[in-house]
């Protein structure tokens, strides 16, 4: 018997405030965790000359690109398999993991092999980091609180590798030790420990008999797509890297990737909520009601990040010179980087979407469409402006890949833009304006001028 649409709303309301407390138990991880990275960041930028950091900072590029290519889907459609059928985990942990293991060692021959081939200052060491991704598969177990909604483990599991990477690094500048190919090591020891952790965690909720293995075609046919798309996304967001590193040197590489980085500040709501959100927003497709959850769940971010991005970028040279004189350069590059992050929070709300509707494929084009932009903008602009043009070729590419899934997602017959919620959506773009306008009269200068003379 069919629930009355009442109790159908009651549900989705309940789940969507589980949503709500998920995504606020990732934030605060994910918090911690961008606290402990700005900290090591700080650190290193005073310790380390601007090109060891700028070179420390590429490695960091190169090593998110490995964490995507290792999970390569099968985290989104372990939960996707899951989520509706959790007496399934077993065989799809399964499956999963020994993909994971598969890319984790073809990683190490490309990014270990490749820094010993191209002979990289620390190459042995850069061998040896790139092992850690060898914990991913164990990192799987998560999936049991992700398709709950219920995150406290796992954040605080992660927390405790981040709090190990800072101290590893603390513990490494005391011990003099300045090699940037080093102390990416020490980074990667705490993140295995994280992923350890993790497993530790969820293991009590695993199955205890072995289950056989899921099918692997049909799992494939799941992950390869969301794969491929979301190493096309961590490519298009840290390719730049490979443009702006020969053309204008290893020290305003590391400029460019600390305002990239407080970027990735802003766009961690976002992230997480559409983490969190992916299996609620897959039932809410199977009902019917996908776009009304996307509504509720999305518009309200939308505005808030336009605010707050308005209200920092008058004070964008101000923000990197809390890590040191040299950043300032930045300032006109994280100043675009800003309207990009505004732009994140619809583009991956709309691709969240696309991917709770089983449109995979389309994901994939997507992702492609921005990779392609991405390269072309950066091979157009960074030898024009440099790092400025960088983070306009970002921002082009965010506008992109949120107008292409919007517009997969009207084909399709599910975006309701015209909706009688549809004019919230100009909330990002209005909450710039008054945040910027805002900002402009706040008296923040003496603030920032106290907290650089507490920093150094």
């Amino acid at each position: 018997m069919t629930a009355p649409p009442s109790d159908a709303s009651a549900e989705s309301a309940g789940v969507l405030r589980r949503v709500w407390r998920g995504t606020g138990m990732l934030v605060a991880g994910r918090v911690y965790g961008v606290l402990c990275t700005l900290t090591t960041f700080a650190l290193l930028a005073t310790a380390l000359p601007d090109t060891d950091f700028g070179r420390y900072t590429y490695y960091l590029a190169v090593f998110a690109l490995l964490d995507s290519m290792v999970d390569f889907g099968t985290g989104a459609a372990a939960v996707q398999r899951t989520s509706e059928r959790p007496d399934s985990i077993g065989s799809v942990l399964r499956t999963a993991r020994r993909l994971r293991t598969i890319a984790a060692m073809i990683g190490v021959l490309l990014v270990g092999g490749g820094a010993l081939y191209f002979e990289e200052p620390g190459a042995g060491w850069i061998l040896l980091a790139s092992l850690y991704p060898l914990t991913h598969p164990l990192e799987l177990s998560a999936t049991v609180f992700k398709n709950r909604i219920s995150l406290g483990l796992p954040v605080i599991a992660r927390a405790v590798g981040n709090t190990a990477s800072l101290v590893i690094v603390v513990v490494l500048l005391a011990y003099e030790i300045r090699d940037p190919a080093r102390i990416l090591t020490g980074v990667a020891l705490g993140s295995m420990l994280g992923n350890l952790g993790q497993h530790l965690a969820a293991r009590k909720h695993l199955p205890r008999i072995a289950a056989d293995p899921a099918p692997l075609r049909d799992f494939l046919r799941l992950s390869l797509p969301l794969g491929l798309a979301a190493l096309c996304q961590q490519a298009y967001f840290y390719v730049d890297n490979l443009f702006i590193r020969p053309i204008e040197g290893d020290a305003a590489t590391g400029h460019y990737n600390l305002a990239v980085r407080i970027m990735s500040v802003g766009i961690m709501v976002a992230v997480l909520a559409s983490q969190a959100s992916l299996p609620w927003l897959t039932s809410e497709s199977q009902r019917g009601a996908l776009w009304r959850a996307v509504e509720r769940l999305s518009q309200p971010l939308f505005a808030l990040a336009g605010f707050g991005a308005g209200l920092a970028g008058p004070w964008a040279s101000s923000i990197l010179r809390l890590f040191g004189e040299e950043f300032v350069v930045a300032g006109d590059s994280l100043r675009w980087l800003l309207g990009a992050t505004v732009v994140v929070y619809l583009g991956s709300s709309f691709l969240t979407a696309v991917i709770a509707s089983g449109r995979g494929t389309a994901q994939l084009r997507i992702a492609l469409l921005g990779l392609a932009t991405n390269l072309v903008g950066n091979a157009w602009l960074v030898p024009l402006r440099g790092i400025e043009g960088a983070a306009i070729a970002t921002f082009a590419t965010e506008s992109v890949v949120a107008l292409a899934a919007l517009g997969v997602l009207a084909r399709a017959g599910i975006a309701e833009v015209l909706s009688p919620r549809g004019w919230l959506w100009t909330g990002g773009l209005l909450g710039f304006m008054a945040g910027w306008a805002i900002s402009s009269y706040l008296p923040l200068a003496p603030l920032f001028d106290a907290l650089i003379e507490f920093v150094r």
